[in-house]
């Protein structure tokens, strides 16, 4: 998903870029602005999902961590441990995708702006 993303963002990029700035047709503004439209919701949904699955893992490792001082074992201490691994990489998977949707709004703007006119 993250190189999907990658890759509408910088084909959005070229799209929304000074070059191509007023030589669109309403209708063409409003295709991309449809489809782009379509691409966010669709980053969207999954960006859900995975803060969902983040704060779940975020919420586990932090009861386990808790576990750890109720119950001494190296077996609660492995919990965490494997915990935190699979928590590191859900957080960086997040990270990119809120920051990548987040670019697409900026090119809705663009896309909006181009538009009205501004």
């Amino acid at each position: 998903m993250a190189e999907r993303l990658r890759d509408y963002l910088s084909y959005m990029e070229k799209l929304t870029s000074e070059d191509n700035k007023g030589k669109w047709t309403k209708e063409q503004v409003e295709m991309y602005r449809r489809e782009l439209l379509t691409q966010l919701q669709f980053f969207q949904h999954e960006r859900l999902i995975h803060l969902i699955v983040t704060v779940t893992f975020a919420v586990l490792t932090v009861i386990a961590l808790l576990g750890c001082f109720v119950a001494d074992t190296p077996m609660m201490f492995a919990l965490v441990l494997a915990l935190m691994v699979l928590l590191v990489p859900y957080i960086r998977h997040y990270y990119i995708l809120e920051n990548g949707v987040q670019k697409l709004y900026t090119y809705y703007d663009k896309l909006m702006g181009g538009q009205h006119g501004e």
